[in-house]
């Protein structure tokens, strides 16, 4: 667990580990969150409790979680499964903090590079993906639905 300053504030923010207790802050956040990938409660709880594959499941709170984040390895690489900050809380640095602790885990669990999917239209996120030295590495024909459209897969190595 690491604590920070809010980027805005003196408020101290920590960032760990999210354990079961959380799952429902957790939804309430990615619910905010139109663009995060809006998984069942079941999904939340494999994340948290299984070990393979590896998962990493991120809160960033103050008395409540702010932001969560979850990754999962694959082999070498960790792919970002979903990040997401509450809507009132957006563009406050809360995304950068969550995202900078965790690039802080996969270097230290020797990761070779991070990789993610974005809906195309999503220019926010693919701005603050690339803002973080993420770049595009490929694309996903109708890889979502509702509406249907293109993935990018973005990548960033981890060194």
């Amino acid at each position: 667990m690491r604590k920070f300053f809010r980027p805005d504030s003196l408020t101290l923010l920590r960032i760990r580990l999210a354990t079961l207790a959380d799952i429902s802050m957790i939804m309430a956040v990615v619910s905010e969150a139109p663009t995060a990938a809006q998984w069942p409660r079941e999904h939340y709880e494999r994340a948290v409790q299984e070990s393979t594959p590896r998962r990493v499941v991120l809160v960033l709170e103050d008395k409540v979680i702010k932001a969560c984040l979850i990754a999962r390895a694959v082999v070498t690489e960790m792919e970002l499964e979903n990040i997401a900050v509450r809507d009132e809380e957006r563009r406050r640095g809360l995304g950068t903090l969550i995202l900078q602790e965790f690039l802080a885990i996969a270097k230290e669990e020797k990761s070779e590079a991070i990789f993610l999917e974005v809906r195309e239209s999503n220019q926010a996120a693919r701005s603050f993906y690339e803002k973080h030295a993420f770049a595009i590495a490929g694309r996903r024909s109708n890889y979502y639905a509702n509406p249907t459209e293109d993935a990018l897969v973005y990548r960033r190595a981890v060194s």
